[in-house]
């Protein structure tokens, strides 16, 4: 699915490094990632609430990906829309009417990306 007005949502994945001393398997380095774009996803605030303090009021807004519930993300993924990006924290289930099998898009909670 396209949107006339959307931006290309690239997810990035860091590769796997084997520890030679442990043999352990890590998340590699920020520098070596496997990138793929979703297609037909998009990143939209989720909801807004407003801070209240005794000199200022501000509106803080979570970011959500919406997207196709077998796209392939995981949390610690990276998400970048356009100059911005995302990190993936968590990834809620991808729930499926059972009286008529329909299953919406999935909502997955963004935070801010660092690193």
């Amino acid at each position: 699915m396209g949107f006339q007005f959307g931006e290309t949502v690239l997810r990035d994945r860091r590769r796997k490094n084997v520890n030679p001393y442990s043999k352990e398997i890590a998340p590699g380095d920020w520098a070596d990632v496997d990138t793929i774009p979703i297609e037909g996803a998009f990143v939209a605030a989720s909801s807004s609430i407003a801070v209240s303090s005794a000199t200022r009021t501000e509106i803080l807004t979570a970011k959500s990906l919406y997207c196709d519930p077998a796209d392939d993300v995981l949390v610690g993924d990276r998400i970048r829309v356009g100059d911005d990006s995302y990190q993936v924290n968590a990834k809620p289930a991808a729930d499926v009417n059972p009286f008529t099998g329909w299953q919406p898009i999935q909502e997955i909670p963004l935070g801010e990306a660092s690193g």
